[in-house]
């Protein structure tokens, strides 16, 4: 069950495409290298079309079958953007701008997909299209849910989509999926005690913000551990907390904190909401204070359909005996998540390693995955498309 032999042979080339990606890391929307980098190889590929502009700086590729109808449409997607984080790699093609860095892999990424490209516009033994996606502002920006606002699944009339991430810790060449929710939703939240700030000698004159923030996080923690049947899955966590004053010996009119929380269904996401403001305002009001919470709801819990899980894992058994079919669940979140919630598809994860863990400054993809990655690209589309008319016929008569 090898990977393709074009791919071992591309490996060089490859190379050197997730190096200059690497080296020229941009953030979120505003990627006008990248983005014009991508569109030039597959333009130089032979795709069928090549599409700029979508969700500002997206590219899209269009490659067609040798099928004599239209056939189904099959979606490859890939996201391009990276972080504002300084690199200590020390790496010959570390990035070139200081304070950023491709520390998610997003570069190996774009560059798997470009392999697949290449591979499928030259060889073209499917029926039907396969439609090549690269997504700006995966790392919270919402690239993703942009793309479908813009159009991307009906101007192309995509039938099933299919995403791929990097994992450090699983070996190089092992994929790992799950039907279901793989990776949980991510909502932010702030909340903003208001009180009575005075001497921190005289708090009997004051409504101390800093004993209600303090009363605050410690009945959080009950949200999840005495509110979520502990089957299943959540995490809130409140990470920051600040004052309108630096001084030992004021007690703060204002306090904020701020946290994050991660569920792995949308029921338990609503309920967790809805808790944290009804105990936020229930303990400010209890001890004489304001509370407000700001709730800012970000990338949805990131669901693979059960077939199209099923498709994902016979093209990774396609490549490589190593495949874990029941991975469990991640608390990361991922905003492919808003397409799969257009279009059914799935989304998988593919060993990077033993190198350091994304969003780190250390953090590096491992060339050595390039070829599993586009070979199981490859894979999906040309199971899921099948061979040519002729090429049945051709068969069926032998």
């Amino acid at each position: 069950m090898p990977i393709r032999n074009r791919f071992s042979e591309m490996l060089p080339e490859m190379t050197a495409w997730r190096h200059d990606f690497h080296e020229h890391p941009e953030l979120l929307y505003d990627l006008p290298r990248t983005s014009a980098r991508v569109a030039d190889l597959l333009r130089g590929f032979g795709c069928d079309e090549v599409v700029t502009g979508i969700a500002q700086t997206g590219v899209v590729g269009v490659i067609r079958g040798r099928g004599r109808g239209p056939g189904r449409v099959v979606g490859l997607r890939a996201d391009m953007d990276a972080l504002p984080i300084g690199e200590t790699t020390g790496r010959a093609y570390a990035s070139h701008t200081p304070g950023r860095m491709h520390a998610c892999g997003h570069d190996g990424h774009m560059t798997m997909l470009l392999g697949a490209a290449k591979y499928l516009a030259g060889t073209r033994n499917f029926d039907g299209t396969v439609v090549v996606i690269f997504q700006p502002a995966e790392e919270g920006g919402g690239g993703g849910l942009a793309m479908v606002q813009d159009g991307l699944f009906v101007r192309w009339n995509i039938q099933e989509v299919y995403g791929m991430h990097n994992h450090p810790g699983l070996p190089v060449g092992h994929f790992a999926i799950r039907p279901g929710a793989i990776m949980a939703s991510a909502d932010s939240f702030e909340i903003i005690l208001t009180g009575k700030g005075g001497h921190a000698a005289r708090p009997h004159l004051c409504v101390d913000t800093m004993v209600v923030a303090a009363q605050v996080i410690t009945a959080l923690q009950t949200v999840v551990s005495r509110g979520v049947d502990p089957m299943e899955q959540a995490v809130l966590s409140v990470s920051t907390i600040t004052t309108d004053s630096p001084a030992y010996n004021v007690l703060p009119q204002v306090v904020r904190m701020s946290g994050t929380a991660r569920t792995m269904s949308e029921s338990v996401r609503g309920f967790i909401e809805s808790r944290v403001k009804e105990i936020v305002t229930g303990v400010a009001t209890a001890l004489q204070a304001q509370a407000e919470v700001i709730w800012q709801s970000g990338y949805p819990v990131t669901v693979n359909g059960a077939a199209e899980t099923d498709h994902a894992i016979a093209a990774a058994r396609a490549v490589s005996a190593d495949v874990d079919a029941d991975v469990a669940p991640q608390m990361a979140a991922e905003d492919f998540s808003y397409m799969l919630r257009e279009c059914p598809g799935a989304y998988i994860l593919l060993g990077n390693g033993a190198s350091a863990p994304v969003h780190h400054p250390d953090y590096d993809f491992d060339d050595a995955a390039l070829p599993f990655g586009a070979s199981w690209y490859v894979e999906i589309a040309e199971n899921r498309l099948g061979a040519p008319e002729g090429d049945r016929h051709d068969l069926q008569s032998r």
